[in-house]
């Protein structure tokens, strides 16, 4: 019996509105939405481009990340999704544009390649360029 292939799919984020959620990163990321539920959003890449789906379900419990964390008992960063782009100038324009779009720059900056922002619901996420090429 042959071993059965596993193929990571999609990243759930919770949030206290997932169709908000969803448009912050389907207007971003140029995705478009592949299924919409009451509280539940899958949104993807266009057919024919390369990138992982991301869906966004509805927690009425919901409590942001702190990052970084500051105090003992604060909800943590579990996870966080980077989003490359081409280089320095196209960093600064991203930021600028995901800012527009309703992120928030972190007020702590780890290095001069990455830009930490936060999505509208808290959830950080880096727009970094890779600077080994």
């Amino acid at each position: 019996m042959s071993p059965t292939r596993l193929s990571l799919s999609t990243v759930v984020l919770d949030a206290h509105d997932a169709h908000e959620l969803a448009a912050f990163y389907r207007r971003l990321l140029g995705y478009e939405v592949r299924r919409e539920e009451p509280g539940w959003v899958l949104i993807g890449p266009p057919p024919g481009t390369e990138g992982m789906s991301l869906a966004f379900e509805t927690e009425p419990e919901y409590v942001p990340p702190v990052w970084p964390t500051r105090r003992p008992g604060d909800q943590q960063m579990m996870l966080h999704l980077d989003i490359e782009v081409d280089d320095l100038a196209a960093l600064e324009t991203e930021t600028a544009r995901a800012v527009a779009e309703g992120a928030r720059l972190a007020e702590y900056q780890p290095q001069d390649d990455v830009r930490v922002l936060f999505d509208p619901s808290g959830h950080p996420f880096c727009l970094w360029v890779d600077a080994s090429q």
